[in-house]
């Protein structure tokens, strides 16, 4: 299965983007309206500048008390690992669990096309199996 195919199954189409500029608590208002864990930070919507996510906003708390009061450019990651849609789930979900991050922007011709999380990928990553488990399942009970 390919990232591409992923992203068409999101209930969600489209990027949700942020710009560097944004404060921490536009930032905790976003997630929390559209339900996820991380945003694209962009400065023009199109093109992958950072990635933010809930865990930056803990991590950053944890040491600084204030870091409501910054920009999402103070605690963005900027040197983001990303994939194509034509990547497979299995190379996305190992270099996931590898380097130990939740999403992974799907970047194509230099512009953000979506982002994955480790959910999308385990959910279709179940599904595949099971599929294939009741496929053989068929071919047993079959003959």
């Amino acid at each position: 299965m390919r990232i591409g195919e992923i992203l068409q199954a999101k209930q969600t189409q489209g990027v949700v983007t942020i710009t560097p500029e944004a404060g921490v608590r536009e930032l905790i208002a976003m997630l929390a309206e559209h339900n996820i864990g991380a945003l694209i930070v962009s400065r023009d919507g199109e093109h992958l500048d950072g990635i933010v996510s809930e865990r930056d906003v803990v991590r950053h708390l944890h040491h600084d008390g204030t870091v409501i009061n910054n920009t999402v450019g103070a605690i963005m990651t900027d040197v983001v690992e990303t994939c194509t849609t034509d990547d497979t789930l299995d190379d996305v979900m190992g270099s996931m669990t590898r380097r130990r991050f939740r999403h992974v922007p799907v970047v194509e011709d230099g512009l953000a096309v979506g982002i994955v999380s480790i959910g999308d990928l385990v959910k279709h990553k179940i599904e595949q199996l099971e599929f294939e488990r009741d496929q053989l399942d068929h071919y047993v009970h079959q003959s």
